[in-house]
């Protein structure tokens, strides 16, 4: 299983869209793996997780090829995970060459309800609304594992905004298992028991990092608090010696650049997310 990270910051990027403070214009500076784009990864270059407005930069940037993605699931409708009205270029007239096959997005109610509105803004033919063959909203529940491109997928509460019903990802294929865990602070205890009791060895654990040096752990979390939850991890045998750790999703308020925060991450023995990285287990 490989997971590709396309874009590794919070909601307002990195250099944040309007913002002139010491970390963004350093980062501007440097460059490179600095530079973030808003979250989104790709599992095996087939499944899609999340749909934001960078997707479209992703795709050029990445060689992510979107009209083959046929499944795309949704951590949480804020628009730095779900940008919908980037749906409508999938419909007649604007898509060519998909043969067809719609994209089906998974995500609980607000991403559900948000999809389907904006599937009705579609236009119509004599032969109804274009673009509901084209992509079909699925609604899902925290918990309730689902099969789609031969994995087995199961959403886990997250610790975050609630009126979004954020979840988190178990994503198991092959033997393998991934825990892709933002936006989410400390683990809901109903998340532990899950894991606990559906016992899984986990080979990767992708982070929410947000504010990496910062002791952080409501919302979103930082290097301190992965470690805690790595601990417990530990401790129920989720994990073993071979687990690969990735610090994701960041912010500039964390007050450190992608450089800076390379040796603070190594202490820890994680690995920093940078847009287009690449980790295979």
């Amino acid at each position: 299983m490989k997971i590709k990270y396309l874009g590794t910051a919070a909601s307002e990027g990195v250099p944040a869209v309007f913002c002139k403070c010491e970390i963004c214009e350093r980062s501007r500076r440097a460059g490179g793996r600095n530079i973030r784009t808003r979250s989104q990864a790709v599992i095996d270059d087939t499944l899609l997780i999340d749909l934001n407005a960078d997707t479209y930069i992703h795709s050029l940037y990445y060689g992510l090829d979107l009209p083959s993605i046929r499944t795309c699931i949704i951590t949480h409708d804020h628009e730095d995970h779900l940008y919908p009205a980037e749906l409508l270029n999938r419909q007649e007239g604007f898509a060519h060459g998909v043969d067809g096959q719609p994209l089906a997005i998974y995500g609980t109610w607000p991403a559900y309800a948000k999809v389907v509105e904006t599937i009705a803004q579609g236009g119509t033919t004599e032969k109804g609304n274009v673009l509901e063959k084209m992509v079909t909203p699925v609604l899902i529940r925290p918990f309730v594992p689902f099969e789609a491109e031969g994995y087995r997928i199961t959403p886990l509460s997250a610790q975050h905004d609630p009126k979004c019903e954020p979840v988190i990802y178990l994503i198991e294929k092959d033997g393998k298992a991934l825990l892709y865990s933002n936006d989410t602070g400390r683990y809901p205890e109903e998340t532990w028991e899950y894991l606990i009791s559906h016992p899984v060895k986990l080979n990767l654990v992708s982070f929410d990092s947000t504010f990496a040096v910062v002791d952080w752990d409501s919302g979103h979390m930082g290097f301190a608090a992965n470690d805690r939850i790595r601990q417990r991890m530990i401790k129920e045998g989720l994990v073993d010696k071979n687990t690969v750790y990735v610090a994701n999703h960041f912010t500039h308020n964390s007050g450190v650049t992608y450089d800076d925060m390379l040796p603070a991450a190594k202490e820890y023995g994680f690995l920093v997310s940078y847009d287009g990285m690449e980790v295979e287990i």
